[in-house]
């Protein structure tokens, strides 16, 4: 699984989008192509899972960067920065009209465009999701360890955590890494902690179990346990006192044992 954010750019100067490639690349993120035109960019578009659009408003072929963006957004909505050496009002209206996340002004810095992404992908949580956002208030990990880190299970430190339709986005450093919803095996309690485990890493967030789990909105995430929330998709077996997901053994608590059986009716 691709747990990166997939960025598209649309530059068509070669060196500079070569050069903004590699360090995106180097930052942890998966570019899905280079356009150097609006044509090429809507046939990337459409071909990949594209979670941040990079876009220069000054772009060969019959589209700018302005008329690529509305055209993209015909088939879906996603979060845009423009990258452009122009900033005249004219142009920034024009820019304004889409909804971009951030408008950089050319030459820019790694940090500018660091902050523009992490502020791009909060951002359009909040314009599309709302009200069924994750909160990015005061969502840190604690010092303290998680029991998760404790037992030497590794859980990754993490900061903001955004929900952005299938999939979660938990920053970690300067970048974001999604989750897929459908890729969470469980979640566990650690009182204000909760650590997100998949099959491959675990994640622990400062926010409660009841919390994320309202938050989520995702009905195949289940609660079997005060401690615990499990995703029925990826059960492999159960009995009467737990639940197991690959090699986790999960308890079944008895005051949620009634509720969790009501996934399964009898035929």
């Amino acid at each position: 699984m691709n747990n990166r954010v997939n960025i598209l750019i649309v530059e068509d100067e070669a060196i500079l989008a070569m050069a903004l490639s590699d360090q995106l690349e180097d930052d942890g993120y998966c570019v899905v192509g280079v356009a150097s035109n609006g044509r090429k960019a809507l046939d990337l578009f459409q071909n990949n899972h594209v979670d941040l659009i990079l876009c220069d408003i000054t772009i060969k072929g019959e589209w700018d960067g302005i008329e690529t963006i509305r055209h993209l957004f015909a088939l879906r909505q996603a979060p845009v920065i423009y990258l452009t050496a122009l900033s005249d009002r004219a142009t920034i209206q024009r820019a304004k009209e889409t909804l971009p996340a951030a408008y950089i002004t050319k030459p820019f810095d790694t940090g500018q465009l660091r902050l523009a992404i992490e502020m791009a992908i909060n951002n359009f949580s909040v314009r599309v999701l709302t009200p069924k956002l994750l909160s990015t208030h005061s969502v840190e990990l604690a010092e303290p360890q998680s029991t998760a880190e404790k037992n030497g299970r590794d859980a990754t430190r993490t900061g903001p955590v955004l929900k952005v339709e299938d999939a979660l986005f938990v920053k970690q450093n300067y970048q974001f890494v999604k989750v897929l919803l459908a890729e969470i095996l469980y979640l566990e309690a650690d009182n204000i902690h909760t650590t997100i485990v998949t099959s491959t890493k675990k994640y622990a967030v400062r926010l409660s179990l009841s919390h994320l789990l309202e938050r989520l909105q995702y009905d195949r995430m289940v609660r079997i346990h005060r401690s615990f929330v499990v995703n029925l998709d990826r059960i492999d077996s159960f009995s009467e006192h737990e639940v197991i997901i690959g090699t986790h053994s999960i308890p079944l608590g008895r005051n949620f044992k009634d509720e969790f059986m009501q996934h399964f009716p009898v035929c």
